[in-house]
């Protein structure tokens, strides 16, 4: 780039050079999203030359069995006549369709690979964007370009989106081999205890979003996914999937498992800006498909998280019995309940050793005051900022 020249210059200058109209870089610019139009005109970086017609012929999969294979990668239906694939599309769909007529493996498992790939990959490319698309943080100077950050993201476009192929090859291949070697570890599940399946979630959620505004809202899950993420995968655990203010986690070691709901439930009192997190766990067989997980546990560990008081960790009674030889831990027996679809269960409290109070209200008062306390200290803070404000001293 010449001196004197801004990043956004050389954006123009290379999506002018690609043949984008003058016209719709123009406008781009004017509404401040060039990056975008960049990414769109570069991401690909391929003809789409085949219809459909073309597709099934170059391919020989049924025209059934290719569009089902695109739409669970998460595109639409292809139209009849659309320019929609490319030659690497038809290389990977032919090879897709090697996989499922040599008998490698079945079109139900290919469906379901290619439903994981394609949730995961839009999940990827939503965060870059998020990324690419964010307002600048406020810039410290008075005489800083408001477009600095977008434009030092634009000027690295065209080696932005080349660098990412190769780190999601990488981190697939590294999550491929954690997968393995927990299942190698995991031996034959029928004849052990099983897995660990917890949820997590916010209490007072649904009120919380009438009363903030959806940035705010916003920040709060963003908060919360956040703390999940780091508290489970320290633990030891596998995060199995974000449902808004909520958490389902998997767990192979039921003592890790107790640490990361103890966790979970403390982190968050310690954060003001969250409300108080409510942990059920159960512990048994469990069906994975997909990077998801079903059965009785599962259901089991759900139920036990809407009863649980906020703030607390209920477990199944199989998993108190398998932590009951732990001497940091503690439990408050429950009354037993009576369960959607699983009967009478008696459920506990999971508590650390040393806090194990005589009642689950001593837990909660105790904690609800642990969080009013932060409560003050940042309001006696932001109240000390106010005074020491100079723009409220006088001459």
């Amino acid at each position: 780039m010449s001196d004197g020249a801004q990043p956004s210059d050389e954006l123009v200058e290379v999506l002018l050079g690609m043949g984008v109209p003058a016209d719709e870089v123009r406008q781009a610019q004017d509404d401040g999203v060039l990056p975008l139009l960049a990414i769109d005109k570069l991401a690909l970086g391929q003809e789409l030359r085949y219809d459909i017609a073309a597709a099934r012929e170059q391919t020989g999969l049924p025209e059934d069995e290719l569009r089902h294979i695109w739409r669970s990668l998460g595109f639409p239906d292809p139209t009849p006549g659309e320019a929609l694939f490319s030659d690497v599309d038809l290389a990977n769909l032919a090879a897709v369709a090697e996989l499922m007529h040599g008998g490698v493996v079945s079109p139900e498992v290919t469906y379901g690979m290619t439903r994981v790939i394609g949730s995961s990959m839009a999940r990827v490319a939503s965060a870059l964007i998020d990324a690419v698309s964010a307002p600048p943080v406020a810039p410290a100077r008075h005489d800083a370009a408001p477009t600095q950050v977008p434009d030092q993201i634009a000027s690295q476009t065209e080696g932005f989106l080349p660098m990412f192929p190769s780190v999601l090859e990488q981190v697939w291949r590294r999550h491929l081999q954690a997968a393995a070697r927990r299942r190698l570890l995991r031996g034959d599940t029928e004849d052990g205890p099983g897995l660990v399946v917890g949820f997590a979630d916010l209490v007072g959620f649904t009120a919380l979003a009438q009363q903030v505004s959806d940035e705010e809202l916003a920040e709060v899950v963003d908060q919360f996914e956040h703390l999940a993420y780091d508290v489970v995968v320290a633990g030891g655990g596998r995060v199995v999937k974000m449902i808004g203010d909520e958490v389902m986690f998997i767990v192979d070691d039921p003592a890790h498992a107790a640490e990361i709901a103890l966790g979970l439930a403390d982190a968050s009192h310690a954060a003001a800006e969250l409300s108080d997190v409510r942990v059920g766990m159960a512990i048994g067989p469990v069906i994975e498909r997909e990077g998801d997980a079903f059965g009785v546990t599962v259901n089991l560990a759900a139920r036990a998280t809407s009863i649980a008081y906020p703030g607390t960790v209920v477990v199944s009674p199989e998993l108190r019995t398998a932590l009951e030889g732990d001497p940091e831990l503690a439990f408050k027996s429950m009354r037993p309940r009576t369960l959607k679809n699983l009967g009478r269960v008696s459920l506990s409290v999971l508590l650390h050793a040393d806090e194990a109070p005589s009642t689950i209200r001593e837990v909660i008062d105790e904690r609800r005051g642990q969080m009013r306390a932060v409560l003050r200290e940042k309001l006696s803070s932001r109240v000390s900022s106010d005074d020491e404000d100079p723009d409220d001293e006088e001459g």
